[in-house]
């Protein structure tokens, strides 16, 4: 299984590579635009978000939309086991570098909990399957995200933001993984589960 996970990471990775700049900048702000269609009327108040890195879709214009419309808008401080805490997004230009080139906030950190009171959780991932299975990339700090919304009984919507061939067949799974509820790619709202 392991092996398995590991085969499909690197060829997904290749994939994010081979795009070009301008191909992931037009991806990421049309996925932008459809993650705005899961927003119900009553927008939620609380959304955890992450800042995009490297050849991931791009996440910046969508957190840009979000707090315009007055959400407000989680982002995960890699800790040094790991975990995430949480910071508050307060736009681009106050975004700092951070471990592994990440980017995130510059103010206090406001604990591991707070994304417990998320009403929206957007993830990374490299690809996710049709039973909403998500491969992450492993190193298991969503995989404690999770635990800690299902510990919490969260009832916030977990969503992966991604390219439109990385929604797949099959994804390999492990007994505690657990799945999301849709995938967001530039070209389609995918939803899974009852």
């Amino acid at each position: 299984m392991l092996n398995d996970k590991t085969a499909l990471r690197s060829r997904l990775l290749a994939a994010r590579a081979a795009m070009s700049p301008e191909q992931r900048q037009q991806a990421g702000l049309a996925l932008g635009h459809r993650a705005l269609e899961l927003l119900p009327a009553r927008l939620p108040a609380v959304v955890a978000g992450y800042v995009s890195v490297g050849a991931e879709p791009g996440t910046l214009a969508l957190l840009d939309e979000l707090r315009a419309r007055g959400v407000q808008v989680l982002l995960p401080l890699l800790r040094p086991d790991n975990d995430l805490d949480w910071g508050a997004y307060q736009g681009a230009e106050s975004l700092v570098g951070a471990r592994r080139g990440l980017r995130e906030p510059a103010g206090a950190p406001l604990g591991t909990e707070a994304v417990c009171r998320a009403d929206l959780v957007l993830m990374p991932g490299l690809a996710v399957d049709r039973r909403g299975v998500r491969l992450g990339r492993g190193g298991g700090s969503y995989d404690r995200v999770l635990a800690r919304l299902a510990a919490a009984d969260s009832r916030a919507p977990l969503v992966t933001l991604l390219y439109d061939h990385e929604v797949l067949p099959e994804v390999p799974a492990e007994a505690h993984d657990r799945p999301v509820d849709a995938a967001v790619t530039p070209s389609k709202l995918w939803r899974f589960g009852a």
